[in-house]
């Protein structure tokens, strides 16, 4: 990860306004806002977000920003200017890096820092980031945060209230292929519905337990169609049996493997 301030180099004000984080391997941006941000001195684009009281702007509209700094993909010689610049392909952050994201349209530049270079409001939100995330159905979510809390979220009013969700209260399948943002920045289902890792800390319910917990329990618990056969002492034929009449039921089921509850295995020799 890279971390740069968006500073206002204007006369006298030399100001870091937000801070600018792009994820190479995954070629995301994200911005950051600082608590008190202004919406008047936010860059503009930005300002809107700010105006709404978030702490933070999505990837879509973070490379949108990126994207107004620079020279533009469809530039009719923008292969020249690549070559110029010795660039093969066009890519959003090599170019920003050129001239460290100034722009004739106003007086912001970026300035390279590093994560503990940032101030603690900042650094707190990197502590509160999403680990780990499970749909629980009926529009609840089981988040994992870093700093080891786990918060159980009902999410049915959010949804609600913000439109380009309703269609999760139509279709349960689709929310069940909720995914964590890069950086765990929060949750998402597609590029613009998302919800913030900080919405989701301070809604949830707080659920006595840790992410190490659950491995541990998927660790000891949570076994192949191969394990299950042997401790029946029966054929994988009789698994996928079993699993056909409803007597077994897999928590995840694939073309390639089939995982199950050891508990509910071993209940079959209750019988």
């Amino acid at each position: 990860m890279r971390i740069f301030a968006i500073r206002d180099e204007s006369a006298g004000a030399q100001k870091d306004l937000a801070w600018l984080l792009y994820y190479e391997m995954e070629k995301r941006f994200y911005i950051e806002f600082p608590d008190d941000a202004d919406e008047w001195e936010t860059p503009l684009l930005l300002s809107s977000f700010a105006k709404k009281g978030e702490k933070a702007v999505n990837s879509y509209w973070s490379k949108v920003w990126v994207q107004q700094r620079i020279v533009p993909a469809d530039r009719q010689n923008i292969g020249q200017v690549l070559k110029d610049n010795g660039l093969k392909e066009y890519d959003e952050f090599s170019l920003l890096m050129l001239h460290m994201g100034r722009c004739a349209q106003d007086d912001y530049a970026l300035f390279p820092m590093e994560e503990q270079e940032l101030p603690p409001q900042i650094q707190g939100r990197f502590e509160r980031r999403v680990e780990d995330v499970a749909s629980l159905g009926q529009n609840t979510l089981l988040v994992f945060f870093r700093d080891g809390m786990v918060r159980r979220c009902d999410l049915t009013d959010w949804f609600r209230e913000h439109e380009e969700f309703a269609i999760l209260l139509k279709k349960e399948k689709l929310f069940d292929h909720v995914r964590i943002q890069t950086g765990g920045h929060g949750v998402a289902w597609d590029e613009n519905m998302g919800i913030w890792d900080y919405v989701l800390y301070q809604s949830g319910a707080a659920v006595p337990l840790t992410i190490e917990d659950f491995r541990a329990f998927a660790a000891q618990r949570i076994i192949t169609a191969g394990e299950a056969a042997e401790l029946l002492n029966c054929s994988r034929q009789n698994i996928s049996d079993l699993i056909k009449r409803g007597k077994l039921h897999p928590v995840k089921a694939t073309s390639r493997s089939t995982l199950l509850l050891k508990s509910e295995v071993l209940k079959r020799n209750w019988l």
